[in-house]
């Protein structure tokens, strides 16, 4: 088992942890932005189907999922729930990466298409490309979502400083569409492990 095993159980983790968060941005959308997290919903669920399936095909025995997971921020709106959607792409590719050095090359390359189809996915909610860390902020860009703490109104917080308005949301027209392709997570939505 060894390494290879670590990495699909830590992928397996994120996996459980989108599904669950998924459920969350389901829940706080509606219309075109519900289809989007309804089509993630699924894609991350097969996902996560298909690593319990490798894991057990390896005689591991692969971790059930926690009955929820903590959020980064509490979830009111339909701009935090896209919010949420970005975060838990972002986590998710970087859960991936790990499994993507692995020496198997079959491992290599469900890796590979798992990250980039969460990247395709973050960027389909927010068509955002950040700068690459040491490289200047463009002129006018926030930080990434990954990395910006929630603001909530409150002692010290501006009303400029809060999270955006449901009108803010990125719309569909802004977005280009989803990956058909399955993937899932079950880590903490928060980065935490189970």
């Amino acid at each position: 088992m060894g390494e290879a095993a670590d990495a699909l159980a830590k992928a397996l983790s994120a996996e459980h942890a989108a599904v669950y968060a998924y459920g969350v941005v389901g829940g706080r959308t509606s219309g075109r932005l519900r289809a989007r997290a309804t089509s993630a919903f699924d894609a991350h669920r097969a996902r996560r189907d298909r690593l319990r399936t490798l894991i057990e095909q390896r005689g591991g025995r692969p971790a059930e999922p926690g009955p929820m997971y903590r959020l980064p921020f509490e979830v009111r709106t339909t701009a935090d729930a896209v919010r949420l959607a970005v975060i838990v792409e972002e986590r998710l590719t970087t859960a991936y990466l790990e499994l993507a050095a692995d020496r198997d090359p079959a491992l290599r390359r469900l890796a590979a298409a798992a990250a980039q189809e969460c990247a395709t996915r973050a960027y389909g909610w927010q068509p955002v490309v950040n700068a690459f860390p040491g490289m200047p902020q463009p002129a006018g860009a926030s930080p990434s979502p990954a990395t910006a703490e929630p603001a909530t109104a409150g002692p010290g917080v501006s009303p400029d400083d809060q999270a955006p308005s449901d009108s803010e949301a990125p719309s569909d027209s802004q977005a280009p569409p989803d990956s058909e392709a399955p993937t899932d997570a079950g880590a903490t939505v928060d980065g935490g492990g189970q």
